[in-house]
């Protein structure tokens, strides 16, 4: 156990910090699965910018990788387009 008192807040401030982490992944990981499960193209359009955003955000402060965030965004637009590209064949 540490013993000097910047270390003693140094794991104070990561635990604290962890737990704010683990919050919004876990938000951002809902976020995904709901849109994965979307199958219809209008609300799958909708919210695809908002869970791009929290990505971005997660990316910007190292809570996620850059390159985890870019490719959880490129295979989520692949899905939207395909969702857009069939409502459109059908309609």
């Amino acid at each position: 156990m540490a013993n000097h008192a910047s270390s003693k807040k140094r794991i104070r401030q990561t635990e604290k910090r962890n737990e704010h982490n683990r919050y919004y992944k876990i938000t951002v990981r809902n976020l995904v699965r709901k849109l994965r499960a979307t199958t219809d193209a209008e609300a799958a359009k909708a919210l695809y910018p908002e869970v791009a955003s929290k990505l971005d955000k997660l990316a910007k402060n190292n809570t996620i990788h850059a390159n985890q965030a870019a490719n959880l965004k490129s295979k989520l637009s692949i899905y939207v387009n395909k969702l857009v590209a069939a409502a459109a064949v059908k309609a």
